[in-house]
């Protein structure tokens, strides 16, 4: 058996074989190459998460098209399921059409002609916050990576910055204020650095008084000249028409700037 060096006048020989060895080691691991591994970068490279969640949302828009959820302001709910039950479904499938975009108002009327005021309520609030939460986690994982880069302009590192600090309060502020679209707010945060249990809590708190009023209107429907009725209708009315005058005497003094 041949040694792995040989000695030459006190002077150590290293084989041809040990030393490729030995740079082979020192090198590390070799990335892998060919065509399985530039397809799995090209997958997982950001802009190809972006493009899934981009498919994802058109193909949740699309099927809410199709199969128009709606209807259930005027066929109801279907017989077999009832109580609670029915409550934990609607919640369920109000989480699923928020992601894709369907109004919530619309939403929020049906739980309350479904289910009444406190029922339709709770079962509009678990649905407002699942619907958020998957909205959020989709833009996180799928979405942050190719869109952080482009956070280049002055409103939107300002949006950026507010969301990444101060997260828990200008979410709150977003739910509150009827003039901050619901997806646009989700994915906003989700783009930012703002964590997902403030994110949760800000929107089950921050939901509560718009949820709460168009639930009310939507149970005491058939009733319109009822006092709770015209309590919700202006509680929907009153902080829309707040925000409105508020963005048109912001819109005078940009102007003015």
């Amino acid at each position: 058996m041949l040694d792995a060096t040989t000695r030459s006048g006190g002077t150590a020989t290293v084989s041809p074989r040990t030393a490729a060895t030995e740079l082979a080691v020192a090198a590390g691991p070799v990335a892998p190459t060919g065509f399985s591994a530039r397809a799995t970068r090209v997958l997982l490279s950001p802009w190809s998460r972006l493009s899934l969640l981009v498919a994802l949302l058109a193909s949740a828009a699309t099927a809410v098209v199709l199969f128009q959820p709606q209807q259930l302001l005027t066929d109801g709910w279907p017989p077999q399921l009832g109580g609670a039950a029915a409550a934990l479904a609607y919640a369920v499938a109000y989480g699923l059409c928020t992601v894709a975009f369907v109004p919530r108002p619309l939403l929020n009327l049906a739980a309350g002609a479904l289910f009444g005021s406190q029922l339709g309520l709770a079962s509009a609030l678990a649905g407002t916050v699942l619907g958020a939460g998957i909205a959020f986690c989709l833009g996180r994982i799928l979405g942050q990576e190719a869109l952080r880069p482009l956070l280049r302009g002055k409103w939107l590192k300002a949006a950026d910055g507010q969301l990444s600090r101060h997260g828990f309060r200008s979410m709150l502020a977003a739910r509150l204020f009827p003039g901050v679209p619901f997806a646009a707010a989700n994915y906003c945060a989700a783009v930012s650095r703002m964590g997902l249990l403030p994110f949760l809590l800000a929107t089950a708190l921050g939901s509560i008084p718009n949820t709460a009023a168009y639930v009310v209107a939507g149970a005491r429907a058939s009733t319109p000249t009822s006092p709770a009725f015209l309590i919700a209708m202006a509680c929907i009315a009153l902080p829309g028409l707040a925000g409105a005058v508020l963005a048109w005497r912001k819109r005078h003094r940009l102007r003015g700037h």
